[in-house]
């Protein structure tokens, strides 16, 4: 069993209600959920909200996987971390420990059925305990003290040569539930990386993002790139 877990909450601070905002033609949840619903791997998807308006939008796709956890007003506060309403989703429901969870989340619109199941393959391909996505960046890091962080400054590679940095996108992450519970972690173990396309590295947290991100989403339609 695979269960595809999207935690939204309905008090965001900078951007109110964002996540049933339009974006790209439809409500920015409506990504994140038809790429599950696409997806073969996925069994069931749960989507976890403390908001009537955004459960009401998200029911309204009629997606089939679809099932809604009602996240208690602590998981749901401005405090509360992803951890917390996955934590307290996975021992309320008593999920079976073996079953696989894929954390995905609202505000990375342009995770595709494709990415997710890629990710899925290298976990049980390779035996991964948890995978997460990551974007490669050739950019030049500097630690506060003047000194480079990930490549010789004495020695710059050309752009074609440098290997980058893997970055944190922020799109998905895969474990079981037996080892989000032991580590109270959604990564945990051996952990694999999966690499996504450098523009999935966005998420929509700030009103500059918005406008990046329905650039980004327009160019993607008009060149007819699978971003469903």
């Amino acid at each position: 069993m695979t269960i595809a877990f999207i935690p939204a909450r309905g008090g965001s601070k900078s951007i109110p209600l964002k996540n049933i905002k339009s974006f790209g033609g439809h409500p920015l949840i409506y990504w994140v959920l038809k790429a599950a619903q696409d997806c073969g791997n996925i069994d069931q998807i749960v989507l976890a909200t403390d908001s009537d308006s955004i459960k009401e939008v998200s029911l309204s796709f009629d997606f089939s996987k679809l099932n809604i956890y009602d996240r208690s007003p602590d998981s749901a506060s401005d405090h509360a971390s992803t951890e917390q309403v996955l934590l307290e989703y996975l021992e309320n429901e008593k999920i079976a420990p073996s079953t696989d969870i894929v954390l995905l989340q609202a505000t990375s619109p342009f995770t595709t059925s494709k990415h997710i199941e890629e990710a899925i393959e290298i976990k049980n391909k390779e035996a991964y305990e948890s995978v997460l996505s990551c974007v490669r960046v050739k950019h030049f890091y500097w630690n506060q003290d003047g000194t480079s962080k990930n490549y010789d400054h004495q020695n710059r590679p050309r752009r074609q040569e440098f290997k980058g940095t893997l970055q944190e996108n922020g799109a998905i992450y895969l474990s079981t539930a037996s080892q989000i519970i032991k580590s109270k972690n959604r990564l945990s173990g051996k952990i694999g990386v999966y690499e996504m396309p450098e523009h999935t590295a966005l998420e929509l947290d700030e009103p500059l993002d918005w406008l990046t991100g329905e650039a980004i989403m327009k160019e993607l339609t008009k060149n007819k790139i699978d971003h469903e």
